[in-house]
């Protein structure tokens, strides 16, 4: 079973969630402040990191950072911060996802469901959900067995969310990987390109079966 670090500084919350990953079968490793975090994120190499970004000796971004030059393992940051700004920031900076206390956890677990199961699709050949079947090399798309043809662009959209999938996607990162260092973060060419590749797969924005939007922050498929 999958290992998950946990680096809190309150020590009900990481009890908490010792019991609750411990009772699905996760194996649990903590740290109660950001240097102890470093180490463990590199001596017990965890499958997933639970972060919070308010910790005592410095800031959770920070210790994102610092993994982050050793590791690509998925991130689920924690805050009590709820701003779209926080938000932002912390998927920018490598977060994988963004978890506002308090929580449930439940959604939590949902959450480190979708991101174990991803960090396995980003090195699969094809990818599959809900009818739609994605043939990475040959650039193939089929959505209940009939041929979806999309842009180039359109494309480069579905396998970065697809690749992806349970993770928030900021809008800066998106477009970037699109369109490259280039991209106006103020345009809407991004908000133009989700309602394309939408109408591709008769998803509807107001009861999406795929693309979700989270306001001011970015997308998210729905692999669930």
């Amino acid at each position: 079973m999958a290992r998950i670090l946990i680096i809190d500084d309150e020590p009900q919350i990481v009890k908490f969630l010792s019991i609750s990953l411990g009772s699905q079968g996760y194996d649990v490793v903590s740290a109660l402040n950001g240097h102890d975090g470093i180490a463990q994120a590199g001596l017990s190499l965890p499958d997933l990191i639970i972060l919070d970004l308010g910790l005592p000796d410095m800031d959770g971004q920070h210790v994102l950072r610092r993994i982050r030059e050793f590791s690509a393992v998925p991130v689920i940051m924690l805050s009590v911060r709820s701003k779209e700004s926080d938000k932002v920031a912390a998927l920018d900076s490598g977060a994988n996802d963004y978890v506002v206390k308090p929580f449930g956890v439940l959604e939590l677990l949902a959450r480190i469901r979708r991101l174990l199961q991803s960090s396995a699709i980003g090195a699969a050949q094809t990818f599959t959900s809900k009818g739609l079947v994605i043939d990475y090399r040959n650039r193939h798309v089929t959505l209940n067995g009939t041929d979806i043809r999309l842009s180039k662009k359109e494309y480069a959209l579905l396998r970065c969310l697809t690749e992806h999938a349970g993770q928030l996607l900021t809008q800066s990162w998106l477009g970037q990987q699109i369109w490259g260092v280039a991209y106006d973060e103020q345009s809407h060419y991004l908000r133009i390109l989700v309602a394309r590749l939408r109408a591709r797969l008769f998803d509807d924005a107001s009861n999406p079966v795929f693309i979700e939007t989270e306001p001011g922050v970015g997308y998210r498929f729905m692999d669930a």
